[in-house]
């Protein structure tokens, strides 16, 4: 079985579509996304991208959600589309046709007194300890989810790199969480 090596011709609208990209400084992996998403609204309709009508975006976009594709990667979809009919095409008309799915975001979960006495014993050194209380006990949360799983990254370490965690915990927090307090502090 012998396979063939030679790329794939690419379309002149494609070959444009990524121009467009790369020209803005889109990564390969965006390009990549962009591509896949515009593929797959050519397949739905059955023939080239740019002769796609209105009424068959909102078909194409009816058809994700009762795929059960979950509302990012439809958004995904939206900014792929709105970027070739907008740019690629100069189409703007039908880029406003696509719609953005809202979707709720989660309340994050607050911590019992019983899982913050488990995640500071969890820490075997006074110094992680140390941080961790500092951290918490100043209700230094970038969202309790996202604050927990950075002390949890930082507990399952537990090597030189802990200093490493706790600064990307602060950065993400930025100066307004600190509340005018001086990080070394907390890190120290």
């Amino acid at each position: 079985m012998t396979s063939d090596s030679s790329p794939q011709p690419i379309s002149p609208l494609r070959a444009r579509m990524i121009e467009d990209m790369s020209v803005r400084g889109f990564k390969e992996d965006t390009r990549r996304d962009y591509v896949r998403h515009v593929r797959a609204l050519a397949a739905f309709i059955g023939r080239s991208p740019d002769t796609a009508t209105a009424e068959e975006l909102r078909l194409f976009q009816l058809h994700q959600t009762q795929s059960g594709l979950q509302p990012p990667s439809i958004n995904s979809a939206v900014s792929a589309l709105r970027f070739f009919f907008t740019v690629t095409l100069d189409r703007p008309d039908l880029a406003r046709r696509l719609t953005v799915v809202p979707y709720p975001r989660r309340i994050p979960t607050v911590l019992s007194v019983e899982e913050v006495t488990l995640l500071l014993h969890a820490a075997s050194a006074p110094k992680y300890k140390a941080a961790f209380a500092t951290a918490y006990g100043a209700g230094l949360r970038v969202s309790e989810d996202e604050g927990v799983q950075e002390l949890t990254e930082v507990v399952a370490e537990f090597s030189s790199n802990y200093e490493h965690h706790l600064d990307r915990l602060l950065d993400r927090l930025g100066p307004e969480a600190l509340g005018g307090r001086n990080p070394a502090v907390l890190i120290a």
